[in-house]
């Protein structure tokens, strides 16, 4: 089987990229993204495809095209949080020029980044720190579109598949981002009750397979929750598994870990497979 063989969603609190700042009521997400990079390894991908809350481009669809990504991490919102860790990935140049041009052929505007002086933001990096450790698995990145409605990342989600597809790629998909993203001041603090229960509302029916259903109330259910980036990567998410589900695949979810809070986030990572 090629094309998207798994698609997930992986939080990216920046509280996780260093063990020594991870506290307790979080561990379960740390210890939920290993458990959920082991399984998916497993299914022997070629390449990890990831959209990031934290990379935000005003325009375009932006992907790496760099054959190799190494460098240091920073969190520029929260250096204080990730000051400079380092990673070394590769690249997948190939993918990346043919997801420019499927996305084109969408309708989608999309560029390259071949950058040799670009850095991984932090919601590139601190998911794949867990999921995948030991770097085993290349990596395109896309990011978040200021200009991109929720439309605009279905399709975007949609040419990740069929590019997937035509190349003969075992992809995994991966949002990076969180549900509910109303923020306060207060790692410890929650969503609000009523944020809470959508986010878990939708969480199942993720899990459930109903991706029809899940997307027909996908911009209610983002303006309730204050969704980050405006819901975008999980839309981007909705988008990938209905063109999986309108080749007829059938697809079930697991929950890694325990949905948590961060600063009235809501966070939880959760994966759809072909059952």
């Amino acid at each position: 089987m090629t094309g998207i063989i798994a698609a997930a969603i992986a939080a990216h609190v920046p509280t996780l990229g260093r063990a020594e700042i991870t506290p307790e009521f979080q561990q379960t997400l740390v210890s939920g993204e290993a458990e959920m990079g082991a399984e998916l390894r497993t299914l022997k991908p070629d390449l990890w495809v990831v959209v990031s809350a934290h990379w935000v481009a005003t325009f375009d669809w932006v992907v790496t095209c760099q054959p190799v990504h190494e460098g240091m991490c920073v969190a520029d919102e929260a250096p204080n949080l990730i000051p400079g860790l380092p990673y070394r990935y590769r690249g997948d140049t190939e993918f990346a020029g043919a997801l420019i041009e499927e996305l084109g052929s969408a309708g989608v505007p999309a560029a390259r980044n071949d950058s040799t002086h670009y850095a991984w933001d932090y919601g590139t990096y601190v998911p794949l720190k867990h999921l995948d450790p030991r770097a085993e698995v290349g990596v395109v990145g896309m990011p978040s579109v200021l200009m991109s409605d929720h439309a605009e990342c279905l399709k975007a989600g949609a040419a990740v598949h069929a590019t997937a597809k035509k190349l003969g790629r075992r992809v995994i998909f991966l949002a990076s981002t969180a549900f509910s993203h109303v923020l306060v001041r207060g790692r410890h603090n929650w969503p609000t009750d009523e944020r809470r229960a959508a986010d878990e509302a939708f969480i199942e029916k993720l899990k459930n397979g109903a991706i029809d259903d899940a997307v027909s109330g996908f911009t209610a259910y983002s303006k309730l929750v204050g969704a980050e980036m405006g819901g975008r990567p999980l839309a981007a998410f909705l988008g990938v598994t209905r063109a999986m589900v309108a080749e007829g695949k059938r697809l079930s979810g697991k929950q890694y870990g325990n949905y948590a809070q961060s600063s009235g986030s809501g966070n939880a990572n959760l994966v759809l497979t072909v059952s």
